[in-house]
């Protein structure tokens, strides 16, 4: 990935504190869109000083299409996404709001669509791309309590596999990684942390999507990759 141009979704997240490191250390130049400052600068404390001069940071709202088309737009081209961001949230169906519903929807699947289809859109300017998505293993083994989030997660396998097939004929890929419960602070705070061992480590999904961002996974198109670890 040395020198490629990345727009690393969510890299400032959970998720992000093991893919950013990755990512940066296969010699990317990397542009993370970002909510919280203070991600931000807990992110910096994992990178070393090298790291800063191949990364950008931008404050967008991924739910904007306006904001996401100017970010996209605004780098020189964009060989690789990698799109993080996602979030959950559990409760009963028969007592979900439908305002919840929606957020969920948003944060999980319209993020998606956006960053998909403008980064996309610069692909295909210029003949080359690799878009990695980040789905859930609820996306194809849903469970209760949890029908926006499994629902939504979903429909980014769907979206995801939509486009490698649209991109069938390219030097394009689109896959999706299907996590179960990974190892993030917000999880042990949320979950304890008696079984975190078992869960998957950030370090370990971002081997696996470095490889699906890489050259060498070039003939890998719509695959959906359960990163299960031991749960």
């Amino acid at each position: 990935m040395k020198g490629k141009k990345v727009l690393l979704t969510g890299g400032t997240g959970g998720l992000g504190l093991g893919v950013t490191p990755t990512v940066l250390a296969r010699g990317a130049e990397v542009t993370i869109p970002y909510h919280n400052p203070k991600e931000v600068e807990r992110l910096k404390g994992f990178l070393s000083p090298a790291d800063f001069t191949r990364i950008q940071f931008v404050a967008v709202d991924l739910t904007d299409e306006s904001a996401v088309q100017q970010l996209v737009d605004s780098m020189e081209q964009v060989d690789v996404l990698i799109h993080l961001v996602g979030g959950f949230s559990m409760g009963p169906t028969h007592a979900y709001s439908l305002e919840q519903w929606k957020q969920d929807f948003d944060l999980n699947l319209t993020t998606t669509f956006l960053v998909c289809k403008h980064s996309l859109r610069r692909m295909l300017e210029h003949g080359y791309g690799r878009i990695v998505t980040t789905g859930s293993r609820g996306a194809v083994q849903p469970a209760g309590q949890l029908a926006a989030y499994c629902a939504s997660k979903a429909g980014v396998v769907a979206l995801t596999q939509a486009i490698a097939d649209e991109t069938r004929g390219t030097n394009i890929t689109a896959n999706v990684v299907l996590p179960s419960v990974i190892d993030t602070p917000a999880n042990r705070a949320a979950m304890g942390a008696e079984n975190a061992s078992q869960w998957v480590k950030p370090e370990s999904l971002a081997e696996v999507i470095c490889f699906l961002a890489s050259e060498a996974a070039r003939d890998i198109r719509g695959a959906a990759v359960p990163v299960y670890g031991n749960v």
